[in-house]
Parts: structure tokens; C-alpha cells; sequence
């Protein structure tokens, strides 16, 4: 039987814990079979309070100060997780999170078929304001990106608030210890180690091993959330660096040639192909993914994806790398 060991570290998210715990009571899984360690890392608000209040009697709840922690960042406090863990299979969610009931048995049934590290799709809640439906827009293509990639055999991109592996592929990746080039890929980057070291990679796409999170409410919050996640891009293998760069540039390059119109107009083609091309992928895994767009928010949606992407990229840059 698979026994696996819930980690989610938090800072300042005393906001998110009463519908933490709530989704956290719906997993269908037994007592004996699993426990979930927080680890409040330093928080100024009352988190840690929060916690201890919600944890009844009999539950297998626990939760830890991270007072001193190996490595800076979220990084030092899953690590702490990690080292408090009692079971052998690790999976790791964020405090803002709403899991699937079968979430647990989803994973115990990949983890028992050999595999080491395993993620699955983790979708936005929509909502009616344009920075959800920018961000929903934008994991909705970087999900068909990554799990289209991972079936041509070029694993680069996980989900951190919904993955798992087990404690033996921690120990043969020394943990963290070579993901250190930037405080977040806490997930990117293990994957990476993982992938250096032929490790058994797995997904699963089953709408039951989904985790639900919500968006950045303002534009500031979420540049800041991109250009930190963009950071760990500049750290993917060179292969994976080329394979995106290529791709990235060629959409780019289809959608700007709409400004050469006028000089050329026969070039409206490549724009035309690429408009049409978007619509179909979109609808076509839109709703694997729990979202549903209409083709006119598509077509002004993947435009502003592909002019963030430009933004956000130099931000990563530009913006300074903090967890929380």
C-alpha cells in the first residue's frame, strides 16, 4: 500500500487556510494511509495560528516552524517538509489550492506502477475580471505546451502546487541542492535533476488528479508572479531552452507580420494560418483542461499571451526573485 506525505509550505496566508482545511477534508483516502505537513516559513500574519486552530483531535495534521531551514526561500521550507516526512511518497500543493477528492488515489495508483516523479494539470478558477482571464488564458497554453512536449520526450515543465515523487528520487537528486541558481523551481528544476538522472516520469490528465488554485486579483500581482516564474526558464537544459525559443518565435513572427500588410499584402496568410491555428488547438483541449473560451476571446486573448510573454520575460529580468 502507498503511503505518501502531504507537504505545503505557506507565508502569509492566513487568509487561504479555513478553505485550505476545507478541501483538504474532502480527499478520499484513509487516515492511515497518508498525513499533511505545513510548514510556515516565517510568516508575519496569523498563519501559524490559523493552522493549529483548524487541526482537530485524531487528525494526522501537522505543522512546523520553519526556524531554521538549509536553503533560502520556499525551497529551505519543503526541504524541512521533506526531512519531517514519515513516508516514502512525497506530493506537494500551494495554501491557495482546492484539491480533488481522488487526488491521493490518482497518484497511489501511478506511484505504485514504478513511477518517481509525477504532476498533472493544475487549472485556474475563472472568474469575471481580465487578469483571471488573462492567467487562465496563459495556463491553458503552457498545460497543452507541457504535456504536449512531455509525450514527444521532453519533460521541462511541472506544476508545483500539484505534483509528486518519491524519496528515493529526492536522495539521487540531492533535493534541491542543484536547483539553487534561483529561489523559485522548486518544481521546474527537481524535474530537471530528475530527468539528468533517467528517473521514471509520469502524468496523469484524469480531471480527478486536478488542483484548482486562483489567479492574481491585480496586474501588479501577477507580473510579479510571472517574472519569478520566468526566472526558472533561464535555467532549463539547453535543448529545452531551443525547443521553446524556436517555438516562441515562430508564433511571434506569424502574429507581428500583420504590420507588413500594407508593404506586402499577400503576407496576410501567415497571420490568417496562425489566428486559425490557435482557435483550433484552444478549442480543441480547452475543456480537458476545465476551461471554456469563446472564439472571439481567443482571438484577442492569445494576441495579448503572446505580447505578455515579450513583457514578462524581460521581467524576469529586470524584477527581483522573492518567495512571497
Amino acid at each position: 500500500m502507498i503511503k505518501i506525505s502531504i507537504i505545503i509550505a505557506l507565508r502569509n496566508e492566513a487568509e487561504n487556510v479555513d478553505k485550505l482545511f476545507t478541501s483538504l477534508r474532502t480527499i478520499n483516502f484513509s487516515n492511515s494511509q497518508y498525513e499533511i505537513i505545513f510548514i510556515d516559513d516565517s510568516s508575519s500574519d496569523d498563519t501559524y495560528n490559523k493552522l493549529k486552530e483548524n487541526i482537530n483531535e485524531g487528525d494526522n495534521y501537522f505543522v512546523f516552524k520553519a526556524e531554521s531551514k538549509k536553503y533560502s526561500g520556499k525551497k529551505g521550507a519543503l526541504t524541512l517538509g521533506v526531512e519531517k516526512a514519515n513516508f516514502d511518497y512525497i506530493m506537494m500543493t500551494d495554501a491557495d489550492c482546492i484539491v480533488s477528492s481522488e487526488w491521493l488515489k490518482k497518484y497511489s495508483e501511478k506511484f505504485d506502477k514504478g513511477f518517481d516523479f509525477i504532476f498533472a494539470p493544475s487549472p485556474f478558477i475563472a472568474e469575471n475580471n481580465l487578469v483571471n482571464k488573462i492567467s487562465c488564458f496563459e495556463n491553458l497554453r503552457s498545460s497543452i505546451l507541457t504535456f504536449s512536449f512531455f509525450k514527444m520526450g521532453f519533460p521541462y515543465n511541472a506544476f508545483g502546487r500539484n505534483l509528486g515523487f518519491s524519496k528515493k528520487l529526492f536522495e539521487k537528486t540531492k533535493g534541491y541542492e542543484n536547483t539553487l541558481e534561483t529561489l523559485s523551481g522548486d518544481d521546474d528544476l527537481l524535474l530537471r535533476e530528475a530527468v539528468k538522472r533517467k528517473l521514471k516520469i509520469g502524468i496523469i490528465e484524469e480531471s480527478d488528479a486536478f488542483v484548482y488554485s486562483y489567479t492574481k486579483g491585480k496586474f501588479k500581482e501577477y507580473l510579479k508572479q510571472k517574472s519569478r516564474h520566468l526566472k526558472t526558464s533561464h535555467h532549463y537544459t539547453v535543448t529545452i531552452k531551443n525547443l521553446l525559443g524556436i517555438w516562441h518565435l515562430i508564433n511571434l513572427i506569424m502574429l507581428f507580420s500583420l504590420f507588413l500588410v500594407p508593404i506586402i499584402p499577400r503576407i496576410i496568410v501567415l497571420p490568417s494560418m496562425k489566428i486559425l491555428f490557435d482557435i483550433l488547438i484552444v478549442k480543441s483541449f480547452q475543456k480537458k483542461y476545465s476551461y471554456n473560451f469563446k472564439i472571439q476571446q481567443i482571438f484577442c486573448l492569445q494576441i495579448i499571451y503572446e505580447c505578455f510573454l515579450i513583457l514578462n520575460f524581460i521581467n524576469s529580468f529586470i524584477k527581483k526573485d522573492r518567495w512571497n
